[in-house]
């Protein structure tokens, strides 16, 4: 008898103590990937590059594929969050933290996405975008074993810290980077901006990238690689294909770059 009346008393204080607890700690939903969506909105970025982007995301949660992909996994849901990017402090939320499990839920996401107005900001920082981005996965109420940051953009850094610091320190996080260079303008010369991103930019378990180098890819490529982010369970690193092989990026080249050009307007 004192026994079962000690069992009850713990199940009480159990309760008791459930009912305390912060409700982030009860918040957290468990889903097969935290993903952060960052695009480039810099001032190299036009109009109908920043069109491309929002329909390319948009056309990519409608597609029928693309949900079963999501409902195929071991939870059959994903979390997403989506934000612009320029300088080494000027990031935008576009849509904060959302589940999405299913056609209702993936539509809603891509006509947010539609409606949103574009941030108008100036600088090409990546590196400022992925400590920005590493710091959305805390108190988000999402829960994963695999967190990811997507990063687009038609440059290379030119401003905040090294890139190649950044994505160490992400990836030291526990967060894979993939990216998906712009290439639309080819206005990447000196430099080729997929071996670029993926000597300086990418890394972490299975990171990989797509290029874009023709405006009809577009829709199609971001859906591959969000098919390839969401399904992915592959613990190794998996080196991203360049159309180019010579030696290693120069990964201060965007740096080099501004400076030059900031010596020749003086």
């Amino acid at each position: 008898m004192p026994k079962t009346r000690l069992g009850l008393a713990g199940f009480m204080l159990s309760c008791v103590m459930t009912a305390l607890m912060p409700a982030a700690a009860q918040a957290d939903r468990e889903v097969d990937v935290e993903l952060v969506l960052a695009v480039d909105v810099s001032g190299s970025m036009d109009m109908d590059e920043h069109q491309l982007q929002r329909q390319g995301y948009a056309a990519a949660f409608r597609h029928p594929g693309l949900i079963q992909v999501i409902q195929s996994g071991f939870h059959g849901r994903i979390a997403v969050t989506f934000y612009e990017w320029a300088g080494a402090e000027q990031q935008v939320i576009t849509i904060p933290w959302t589940e999405i499990h299913d056609a209702a839920s993936a539509e809603a996401f891509a006509q947010q996405l539609l409606d949103q107005p574009r941030a108008w900001i100036r600088g090409t920082s990546i590196s400022g975008a992925l400590m920005y981005g590493v710091t959305l996965f805390g108190g988000n109420g999402f829960t994963s074993n695999r967190q990811v940051i997507d990063v687009s953009g038609d440059g290379a850094n030119n401003r905040g810290i090294p890139v190649e610091k950044a994505r160490d320190f992400v990836v030291s996080q526990g967060v894979t980077i993939n990216g998906l260079p712009v290439m639309l303008k080819h206005n990447y010369d000196p430099y080729a901006l997929d071996a670029y991103y993926k000597d300086c930019v990418i890394g972490g378990q299975g990171a990989f990238m797509i290029s874009v180098q023709d405006p009809e890819q577009w829709a199609g490529a971001i859906r591959r690689k969000l098919v390839k982010e969401i399904a992915s369970t592959d613990p190794l690193f998996v080196p991203a294909a360049s159309s180019f092989s010579y030696q290693k990026s120069d990964c201060m080249i965007g740096e080099k770059l501004r400076q030059r050009w900031l010596q020749e307007s003086e």
